[in-house]
């Protein structure tokens, strides 16, 4: 970097040095996430730059976005150059990221494997202080048709309707449902209320002809399938 560390804000650094004109010039992925960051900040405070506050911030959730989405408006406040404004940009942002991958891309969403269906809802899953159980709703082919959020509880389990997930499933005219769930301990051992609610959403799915394609638990940026492991 070329910019005076005595400058704040983006427009005063040198044109290479700009977030902003990088991503114009170089594209999107060119830019670091710390730079991404800035392009939220704007500006630094007066002893250092937006990339370097932005430094700062990722380095205190050890790099992590998923972290970084957890803060709070006050928690990033404290952050001295960083007032209310800028803290909602940034979270502001990472809701967008986050809505964005609930969405289902048409051209990218065919379950293939366990992996898939991990790569899918990552995002939401890791990281998080709580449980929160999922439902993939799928065609005839394994492609997602609707995501859902079932339930969320507390840091060991959380409560699943069984009726509210073969309702939904019967709402979209899915033919088969994949389960997932994270453990905040990270440990990815199925309990027995996992196995027991896989057990008695798929009896109560092949009533109506479908399903229960997977079971997936996810913790410590791993996954465990009940599929794979030969349990469904």
């Amino acid at each position: 970097m070329t910019y005076n560390s005595s400058t704040t804000s983006i427009k005063n650094w040198a044109e290479d040095d700009r977030p902003r004109e990088k991503f114009i010039l170089k594209g999107r992925n060119a830019l670091s996430d710390a730079e991404l960051l800035a392009v939220q900040l704007g500006s630094g405070s007066r002893n250092e730059s937006a990339v370097e506050l932005a430094k700062r911030i990722l380095f205190s959730v050890d790099g992590s976005l998923n972290k970084l989405a957890k803060m709070s408006v006050e928690e990033l406040t404290e952050f001295k150059g960083v007032g209310d404004a800028k803290a909602i940009n940034i979270l502001t942002a990472l809701e967008i990221g986050r809505r964005r991958a609930l969405d289902v891309d048409a051209t990218d969403n065919v379950i293939r494997s366990s992996k898939d269906v991990y790569n899918m809802l990552q995002s939401m899953l890791v990281d998080l202080p709580h449980e929160e159980f999922w439902c993939l709703y799928l065609k005839q082919n394994n492609a997602v048709v609707k995501k859902e959020l079932i339930s969320k509880g507390g840091m060991s389990a959380t409560v699943v309707d069984v009726r509210l997930v073969v309702r939904k499933a019967l709402l979209q005219s899915a033919t088969g449902i994949i389960l997932a769930h994270n453990h905040p301990s990270g440990s990815l051992k199925p309990s027995h209320q996992d196995i027991n609610i896989t057990k008695s959403i798929s009896k109560a799915s092949e009533l109506f002809d479908i399903k229960v394609l997977d079971h997936i638990i996810v913790g410590n940026y791993k996954y465990f399938s009940f599929a794979d492991e030969g349990i469904l």
